[in-house]
């Protein structure tokens, strides 16, 4: 398991029954790397990641 592993196991048992818009995720992520500069790379590379997910994998 990894460390990372626990935040989303939290996650998921907190709120994984709410239903958000992925603008308001997109708001959320943007005031975490307001609030920790340091996560503005890996916080990209999700946000990529996951605005790519049905992309064609050619």
């Amino acid at each position: 398991m990894y460390y990372t592993d626990r935040g989303i196991e939290e996650l998921e048992s907190r709120r994984g029954d709410d239903m958000v818009s992925l603008a308001w995720l997109a708001e959320q992520l943007r005031t975490f790397v307001d609030l920790n500069p340091e996560f503005e790379t890996p916080v990209e590379r999700l946000a990529t990641w996951l605005a790519r997910l049905d992309d064609d994998a050619d």
